[in-house]
């Protein structure tokens, strides 16, 4: 398979579409400039395609192994993460103070990208580690933070999140894992956790779990959730590692795809915890942690769709077959390469439209996430929590619904050959179909968006949000060489905003309408709000010459002619369908 990193589109967006100042305008970012970012992501693109892209397909044929308690990561693991943790790519936007390099998350969040694209296995031994370092460093106590927190940075050792039981996965206010005190501070945790991504590995020193648990008589539900940093090896006095915390691997599961990746079931029998935050409070520690890995998952569908696209592409203009509609290439042979033809050109610029619209997506929310942490104007800064709050589940579930539907259609594309091993493409496929499912799946996340992020403080700024673009879209509706791409998406943005309302008010009046109508609703915002961003893109080159500013523009036509109309299905849909769905009781399945 090949990788070329879309180094070129990124700066695109960060320069010229955003503007680079909104980032170094930032306190702590004014020594963050363009060649800076260049540079870093040029070292990141390097290292992603040729490292981690040539180690995965042997890490899915190979897979992670459990033999006598222990982990092992399939070869070449071991030293890909070593020149990982070498090369400083663990503590990218971590606080100087712990040794990383507070960079903005932008700049994470595009590398995120391209380590998704080349190797998701690989990427989660260190994914969930950043998703703890925030969380510890956000919630900690500072001994906690002092002691534990630059290991996390360094790589040396490593973290995971440990949520689900057999019986408790979505609900997790039926767990059961019990936490007791010891009577010295610590805590005495018992319980089972499956599906622990990264639980156990060859890789790091040590493993940090983040384990919620329940205190005897704590409130029932979530409300009586409390969050333990556990360990797998205890520390000595002087901060080594020291003995096993009686945390055991009981298994590793037979996974359809990511197989590289060790997903497990963690015993712990009086293992050694330390309360992170308050008792009680950790689900509200936990989703600093959650949130982080929420984008990040979104993000990975956003790579593998991106790496599927570059391959199918490339397949399709060597592929031969049958002769072309006219214009065709070569008059005097008998068949034209694929991409000639006009179902697979409009297959590929299907995938591609949607993916540089969603990565403009992702930069937004990314400056979102940097200004809400660093801005000191206060206003800014809230309306930033509110940006993320309210796209944070767009990106999970539409970036990851986008990679499986990308992955599979670059599949098609291939045809018998993308069927079999030997391309990389149904390794993607199956790659990619666990991201709509983990860290909640995507059906949660729709009604996340609908009951909590159209209401309230990140309701409002929804609204503010929408009229936003709309007054952009309004003051550009004339604009020669705009209109025939903003026109349609001020179209979009009205019956966007017209959906939100019946939304809202059938939200006091027929929740099971609402519900029904989530995950629908969570595609119409996505697909509504990239072509305000396919809009802000177009305005922004205006008068820009060369091939690069003319494809984008074609892009741009092309998803708010081809993509964009399905907006209009989908509304009718959640408008006028939910009697029928409503009308059909649980009884009559059996019919």
């Amino acid at each position: 398979m090949i990788y070329n990193a879309p180094i070129k589109d990124m700066l695109f967006l960060v320069n010229e579409w955003l503007g680079i100042d909104r980032l170094t305008s930032l306190p702590g970012y004014e020594e963050v400039d363009a060649d800076l970012l260049e540079a870093v992501l040029e070292e990141a693109g390097k290292f992603c395609s040729t490292e981690l892209l040539a180690i995965n397909r042997e890490g899915d044929e190979h897979g992670a192994v459990l033999k006598d308690g222990a982990v092992t990561t399939p070869p070449g693991f071991k030293e890909a993460y070593q020149q990982f943790i070498d090369n400083g790519w663990t503590g990218i936007d971590a606080n100087p103070e712990h040794g990383g390099q507070g960079l903005p998350n932008l700049l994470q969040n595009l590398i995120d990208e391209m380590l998704g694209a080349t190797n998701v296995s690989f990427k989660l031994y260190s994914e969930l580690s950043r998703g703890a370092y925030h969380l510890l460093d956000h919630a900690a106590s500072d001994e906690i933070r002092e002691r534990y927190l630059p290991k996390i940075v360094s790589g040396i050792w490593s973290g995971t999140m440990c949520l689900t039981e057999p019986h408790s996965g979505t609900d997790l206010g039926l767990l059961s894992t019990k936490a007791v005190p010891a009577g010295d501070g610590s805590y005495k945790i018992s319980g089972e956790k499956i599906f622990i991504t990264s639980g156990d590995h060859d890789l790091t020193e040590n493993i940090l779990h983040l384990v919620i648990a329940r205190l005897d008589g704590a409130p029932a539900g979530t409300r009586g959730i409390s969050l333990f940093l556990v360990p797998k090896f205890l520390l000595n006095d002087d901060d080594s590692v020291g003995e096993l915390n009686n945390v055991e691997t009981s298994a590793i599961e037979h996974k359809m795809g990511i197989k590289a990746s060790a997903t497990c079931s963690l015993n712990f029998d009086g293992s050694t915890g330390y309360l992170v935050g308050e008792e009680n409070r950790g689900l509200v520690a936990m989703f600093k942690m959650m949130n982080i890995e929420r984008i990040t998952v979104g993000l990975q569908g956003l790579g593998l769709a991106d790496i599927a696209y570059q391959n199918a592409l490339e397949y399709a203009r060597e592929r031969a077959q049958s002769k072309a509609p006219a214009p065709r290439p070569d008059d005097s042979k008998p068949a034209d390469p694929i991409i000639y033809q006009p179902e697979i050109k409009r297959q590929l610029l299907t995938i591609r439209s949607q993916v540089e619209g969603a990565r403009a997506l992702s930069v937004f929310t990314s400056l979102q996430v940097d200004i809400m942490e660093k801005s000191t104007d206060e206003a800014a800064a809230a309306d930033a929590e509110n940006a993320i709050a309210l796209l944070t589940p767009v990106i999970k579930a539409f970036f990851s619904d986008l990679g499986m539907a990308s992955t599979l259609s670059a599949q098609q594309i291939y045809g018998g050959h993308g069927y079999v091993r030997e391309h990389g493409m149904e390794q993607l496929v199956r790659d990619c179909r666990i991201a709509p499912i983990y860290e909640g799946t995507n059906e949660i996340q729709a009604l996340d968006l609908v009951a909590r992020k159209l209401t309230g403080k990140t309701g409002e700024y929804a609204d503010r949000f929408f009229a936003s673009q709309q007054d952009f879209l309004d003051e550009h509706k004339n604009d020669e060489s705009a209109a025939d791409v903003v026109q349609p998406t001020a179209t979009a943005v009205e019956r966007l905003m017209d959906t939100t309302q019946w939304v809202r008010d059938k939200g006091g009046s027929d929740v099971a309408a609402v519900r029904g109508a989530a995950s629908q609703y969570l595609r119409l915002f996505a697909l509504t709000i990239i072509a305000c961003f396919w809009s802000q893109i177009v305005v922004a080159i205006r008068g820009n010459d060369g091939a690069f500013y003319a494809m984008k523009r074609k892009l741009a036509r092309f998803y708010v002619q081809q993509i964009l109309p399905e907006t209009a299905s989908i509304a009718a849909t959640i408008m006028d369908g939910s009697a029928a769905l409503a009308e059909i009781e649980v009884k009559d399945f059996a019919s």
